[in-house]
């Protein structure tokens, strides 16, 4: 799929529990007009996103599936890599994932080993795009020396109360997609003054206004997760409301900060 035809808004399907969900979930999202879905090794659940895929009506080549591999807590033994990312395909069920991403580049994470083995996967064909997730610029441009593919996406998470300029500016530079996780940090955008007050005025949700704000910044994409047809289909509706410089302005006024997802082997704790 061409860079510029991946799907701005995917389903997130992270879940602490009941896994076996997200096999409706999947298929309520395509009937609904998703086509970019997301998923990752530690999630333990692409099994059943891979039977939701599966038993929709949708044709598996219109839509855009990527899951992740984690490396921080195995050796970095040139045969896991491989066998990570096969593994990842078999629970899906498919020949071939959109994009693959590193999922944590952390604790004995090695890069060499691990980039050679997403090169390879690249090269025959089981990975269509390379992606990284949770990476620092440092980290990032490590692994450009180390990469032939080109990196299609860098995943993290980012919401108005975590702009991540940066990795926004870095995305631009280097022509991959920011895919923001977790775009309504966790909920916490539904109090904010600012934000429900540009929603008011669109006559939206909290939660639209994020993700459009989120849209407006080039190149990011968005995957936010949806547990019903009415959540998902509010979801793709962010992608019909234009914000204008007033909105754009009051939003990027928020000065409250906070990372909802920070593990202790988190690369920027280091």
């Amino acid at each position: 799929m061409p860079r510029d035809s991946f799907p701005r808004i995917g389903l997130g399907t992270y879940s602490d529990d009941d896994r076996e969900q997200w096999t409706d979930n999947v298929r309520t999202a395509l009937e609904v007009g998703y086509r970019h879905i997301d998923t990752a090794q530690v999630y333990e659940n692409e099994e059943y996103v891979g039977q939701g895929l599966h038993s929709s009506d949708v044709d598996r080549e219109d839509v855009f599936l990527s899951t992740k591999t984690v490396h921080h807590d195995v050796p970095p033994d040139p045969e896991q890599v491989p066998e990570a990312i096969d593994g990842c395909l078999e629970r899906l069920g498919v020949d071939a994932v959109d994009l693959c991403y590193v999922h944590w580049p952390t604790g004995i994470y090695d890069h060499e080993t691990i980039l050679s083995a997403f090169d390879d996967a690249y090269e025959a064909g089981k990975i269509r795009n390379v992606g990284l997730s949770n990476f620092t610029p440092e980290l990032l441009e490590e692994a450009r020396e180390i990469l032939d593919a080109p990196i299609f996406a860098h995943q993290v998470e980012m919401h108005p109360l975590l702009p991540q300029e940066e990795l926004v500016a870095y995305a631009r530079k280097h022509d991959h997609w920011l895919v923001a996780y977790s775009p309504l940090a966790r909920g916490e955008v539904f109090d904010i003054p600012e934000i429900r007050q540009v929603a008011e005025k669109h006559d939206a949700s909290p939660a639209q206004i994020s993700l459009a704000w989120l849209l407006s910044h080039d190149p990011v994409a968005v995957i936010p997760k949806a547990s019903s047809r009415e959540h998902a289909a509010q979801n793709l509706a962010a992608r019909e409301i234009d914000l204008d410089d007033d909105d754009l302005e009051l939003l990027d006024s928020i000065d409250r900060r906070r990372r909802l997802i920070d593990p202790d082997y988190g690369p920027w704790n280091r």
